[in-house]
């Protein structure tokens, strides 16, 4: 089942609302995220690691963002959100 949920972000604090269309799975305003699922939504990972935002790629009409976990170092895409701070967007697809 797909759970979308509020959160207090684990890098920049803030609090998160629900995405309401799918499964919010990251911060819109730092981007980072953090290794909760397996499948989108489900929060079965046991990594619980912080995935820190690292480049961005083109993916059908919008992007993904890439993660590195901190903890397991898995590399995680996560679809670009229509909230997302599209700044911090922009300075992850100059750094790419």
């Amino acid at each position: 089942m797909m759970r979308d949920e509020e959160f207090i972000c684990d890098n920049c604090h803030k609090k998160v609302n629900k995405l309401n269309y799918t499964a919010r799975d990251h911060c819109p305003y730092c981007l980072w995220s953090k290794h909760v699922d397996i499948n989108p939504g489900d929060r079965k990972n046991t990594c619980q690691g912080s995935l820190i935002p690292t480049g961005i790629e083109k993916y059908k009409d919008t992007y993904k963002i890439i993660y590195k976990c901190q903890k397991c170092h898995t590399i995680h895409k996560n679809i670009m959100a229509n909230d997302d701070n599209y700044d911090e967007i922009i300075n992850l697809s100059i750094n790419n």
